[in-house]
Formats: C-alpha cells, sequence, structure tokens
C-alpha cells in the first residue's frame, strides 16, 4: 500500500492522465472521483445501437512529443499504417523517425491515421476551412466579393487594430473586416450566444493563434507544389488548424480513455463512478478531504489525501470550499460562463451530396441552428455499424436550461431533420435513425466574469496541495493534449516538490509546448 494519495476529482482526460502518471512515475496512490458512467468526459464515445459518437470531434495530434509518445504507449498504430512517419524536432536532437509499436496484442486496441479535412458550408457552397483565397474560392465568391475581401484584407495589414479589445478585433487583425463578416462573425455567435465584440480577444489567442490569411495562402501553395514521398505525423512547422494528419483510436476517442481506465486500475488505481464531490474540507492553506455524494445510493462518502487535483469547473469547486471565502471570489466563480452542447445522431440510408469526404463541416448558414456537422464514417468507419449507411452527428450550441436544451428529445430529432433538409443535405425519406445526447459545460466562456479570473487563480494557488487541470478545471478552452500536458506537468510539480503553480498556467494551446524536463 503506497503511503500517500492523491485524490483527482474527475475522470477525463486530465484527470486519467494524471492519475497514469501517478501510477508510472511515482509513489503516490491515484485515487478518480468521476460523477458520470462514464470515462473521458466530452473525449468519451456514445455507442448507439453499434454507431458510435465522437462528441465534439477528437483529432489525436499534438506538436507536443511527449503526449504522441503517450497516446501511442496506449494505443499502437495499426500495423497496416506502418508507412507513416511519425517524425518529430526536438530542440536538443535532429529529426528522429520514432518507431512505436505496430502489432498491439488486441487487434482493436490500436490507432488509425486519419486523413483532416474539413470546410465551411455557406450559401449551399462547400470553402475550404480554414479560408484562402485560392481559384476555387474566388470562383464561388465571384470576382466583385473577393476584390473587397482583398481591399479590406490589405487595410487591416496596413492599419490594423491596435490594442485588440474583443474577438472581433482579432479577427479582423488576421482576416480583414470582409472576410470576417462572411466566415467567421455568425458562426462564432452561432457558437457563443453573444457577439463577438462582447468575447474577450484571448480566445482567439487560445485557440488560432498563428492562423491568417497569409498562413493559409501559403500552406494552399506547399500543398500544390511540395513533393511528398510519405505522410508525416509530426507537421510540427503547420499550424495546429492546417494539419493534414492525425491520430485516432479505432473506436473514438473513449476507446484511448478506457484503456488508461484498465490499465490504472490494473496497477492498483482506485478508480470510482457515480461521485459527484459536495464538499471540499480545508483547514488553513491545505485541503484535507472531500465528501462525494453517490449518485444512485446518494450515500456520502468521506475521501482523505495528501494532494488534491481538480478538474471539475470552477463554479463548483470554489462552491465547494469547506473555508471562508471573500465575496470577490465568489462572485467571479459564480459569473463565469460555459456554453453546453448537444449532438443529434442521424442514420441515414444515404446523403444527397455523396462525395462528402469531410470529419466535420462548419456550417455557417445563419438560417439555422445547427452549428458543425460531423460525418462519423469519415472519422473512422469502425464508428459505423453498417457502412452502407451514413452516420452523421448535428451539433448545436446553447445553454443548459434554455429553450433549445429544454427541447423534448422528439422535438430535437425533427429540427434537426428539417435543417439537414433546408440546407440541402438529405431527404427526409433517407432518415433510417436518430438519438439526442446532452453534454453540459462542454465550453468555458470568455466573458462572463472571466476578465478578472487572474484572481481566481491567485486564491486557489494559496492552497499547496491542490492542483487545477484541464480544460473546465482551469476554465480554459483547452485541446485535448493540453489538459494531459497540464496534468502531466502537475504530477511532476507534485514528485519534484514544486509548491508554484505558475508552470501549469502557462501551457497554452498554440504557445511553445513545456515538454516533460
Amino acid at each position: 500500500m503506497k503511503d500517500k494519495k492523491a485524490i483527482i476529482i474527475g475522470g477525463g482526460p486530465a484527470g486519467l492522465t494524471a492519475a497514469y502518471e501517478f501510477i508510472e512515475k511515482t509513489d503516490i496512490q491515484p485515487v478518480v472521483l468521476e460523477q458520470s458512467e462514464f470515462w473521458g468526459g466530452i473525449s468519451r464515445t456514445v455507442n448507439y445501437k453499434g454507431n458510435r459518437i465522437d462528441i465534439g470531434g477528437h483529432r489525436f495530434f499534438s506538436k507536443s512529443d511527449v503526449i504522441m509518445e503517450w497516446w501511442c504507449k496506449i494505443l499502437p498504430i495499426l500495423s497496416e499504417e506502418k508507412a507513416i512517419k511519425i517524425s518529430y524536432q526536438n530542440k536538443s536532437k535532429e529529426l528522429n523517425t520514432i518507431d512505436f509499436p505496430s502489432d498491439a496484442k488486441n487487434p482493436d486496441s490500436v490507432m488509425l491515421v486519419r486523413s483532416r479535412k474539413s470546410r465551411i458550408y455557406y450559401q449551399k457552397k462547400f470553402f475550404d476551412y480554414p479560408i484562402s483565397l485560392t481559384p476555387e474560392t474566388v470562383l464561388k465568391l465571384g470576382l466583385f466579393n473577393t476584390f473587397l475581401i482583398g481591399m479590406s484584407y490589405m487595410k487591416s495589414v496596413a492599419f490594423p487594430i491596435k490594442n485588440e479589445k474583443n474577438l472581433e478585433d482579432f479577427f479582423i487583425n488576421r482576416f480583414g473586416e470582409k472576410l470576417y463578416k462572411t466566415f467567421f462573425k455568425d458562426y462564432t455567435e452561432k457558437v457563443w450566444g453573444i457577439k463577438c465584440t462582447e468575447i474577450s480577444s484571448e480566445w482567439g489567442a487560445q485557440r488560432i493563434k498563428g492562423l491568417s490569411i497569409r498562413k493559409s495562402i501559403a500552406h494552399f501553395l506547399n500543398q500544390k507544389f511540395s513533393k511528398k514521398s510519405d505522410k508525416n505525423i509530426s507537421q510540427k512547422d503547420v499550424e495546429t488548424s492546417l494539419i493534414e494528419y492525425f491520430l485516432y483510436p479505432k473506436f473514438g476517442p473513449g476507446q484511448m480513455w478506457e484503456e488508461v481506465a484498465e490499465k490504472v486500475t490494473a496497477k492498483g488505481g482506485e478508480l470510482t463512478q457515480h461521485l459527484k464531490v459536495k464538499n471540499i474540507n480545508v483547514e488553513g492553506n491545505k485541503i484535507l478531504s472531500v465528501v462525494a455524494e453517490n449518485q444512485i445510493t446518494k450515500e456520502e462518502i468521506l475521501f482523505e489525501g495528501d494532494y488534491f487535483i481538480s478538474t471539475m469547473p470552477v463554479k463548483e469547486l470554489i462552491a465547494s470550499l469547506n473555508c471562508e471565502v471573500s465575496k470577490e471570489v465568489s462572485e467571479i466563480a459564480e459569473g463565469l460562463i460555459y456554453r453546453d452542447f448537444i449532438t443529434v445522431g442521424l442514420l441515414l440510408k444515404k446523403m444527397k451530396k455523396e462525395e462528402i469526404t469531410d470529419n466535420w463541416i462548419y456550417i455557417q448558414e445563419p438560417y439555422v441552428k445547427v452549428g458543425r456537422l460531423q460525418i462519423f464514417n469519415n472519422w473512422s468507419p469502425f464508428l459505423v455499424k453498417d457502412p452502407n449507411t451514413k452516420w452523421v452527428g448535428l451539433e448545436y450550441f446553447c445553454y443548459e436550461g434554455d429553450d433549445l436544451w429544454n427541447k423534448s428529445e422528439a422535438d430535437m430529432k425533427e429540427l434537426a431533420i428539417q435543417e439537414m433538409i433546408e440546407i440541402g443535405m438529405i431527404n427526409r425519406e433517407d432518415v433510417l435513425d436518430s438519438v439526442v445526447i446532452k453534454m453540459p459545460k462542454t465550453y468555458p466562456a470568455y466573458f462572463g466574469t472571466y476578465e478578472k479570473f487572474d484572481k481566481i487563480i491567485d486564491y486557489t494557488s494559496q492552497f499547496e496541495n491542490l492542483f487545477l487541470i484541464g480544460r473546465n478545471g482551469m476554465h480554459k478552452y483547452n485541446n485535448q493534449d493540453h489538459s494531459m500536458l497540464t496534468a502531466i506537468q502537475a504530477v511532476q510539480n507534485i514528485k519534484n516538490n514544486i509548491l508554484s503553480k505558475e508552470n501549469i498556467w502557462e501551457i497554452n494551446t498554440e504557445q511553445e509546448y513545456h515538454e516533460e524536463k
């Protein structure tokens, strides 16, 4: 029995990564408390009658060497994908080709290498995503509109907005006002439910910091004229939104986290589900224990530990603290906003636009509520029970408790079918089945009281043995790999007895990644 325990709140990518790191690299016993019946959080895979849904879409790609190796250690690359180069650049090394294991004991426990394709659907036409002024785009937009977009972009280059105050300023500086209003404004406001002028520019810095028209065009030209002898999954010199290939578990992202959960359990980690943390007991500058309620039996259980890792929403964390919290900190936490998410899965005989090979499609049409469309056949053919059918997911962005969230399942299904017909994607008679999945607190928002979030960081950092990690744990719109990096860094800090949390908070989406030392 290990002498010390780490209580980990949440069994998503960050929480399970922390548990795995504790088991593999320390003498600390991880105890994971997961509220739901699933592992993986938003990265779980829903199995509906043999057809699997990837909630939100998860490309397994990272510019972090640590994360790429970590994933492939859990799920090796399928042997027939052996021709794919897995190479990357370390500052201390030349370019290396790494031979990950190509044969797994279980032929289903593998990663596939998939081609990335995503486009924008606007005025019932497809446009490249990210948008670039290629000949095909010019033809679809028309010469006059293209001219206006070009002039607008030149203006943004010559006279950029100084001191970007909001997301609209961020987009205009990188794409020009005309292109922003054509391809970004409506979709972004559909996602967040408010105007771009009310969203912090930090969201852009977090998600698409390095993207611009110039880089999109350069990438297009490189694709057209460069000679390629091998597929290369590293793509370290490519913006994340422009990558061409990514890894993907055979049966969806949840397969990764179910495997991790099994490995942690096999090595003595304690993993429990249906436990919702209700109270966090504090003494001075340390957390002593947490009280969790079993969601089935309603029994309350006390968990004592030496270290506490939280991936629970910050709003709930602060409200759970059994100590005196200042009015200011409480109000900031209470004012944090989360955008919620509904996926409607539609099983189809066929689609009207049979040539679709996209992983997902951004629906820019303002007259429908659907924001994005996933084609699960194109993520992995093993997500679909019958390869002769099309399995698609319509993604709706909402707030828990609003009209969309409160729609009955039947009404939500009907809305999805009607909107797919309206945008010219399907015929009603081709719908075979449907399902509705709701996911609360999917996206931490960069508005509300977020501008004062530094005070939350300062307050929580005073607790020596409390570490906030992951997307909701840090109220930070992280990708899966960045959430994992925050977990790895937190475990390293604990292992090395580092009390500061700064190196965890510094991990960001498109900045230079913090690699494991």
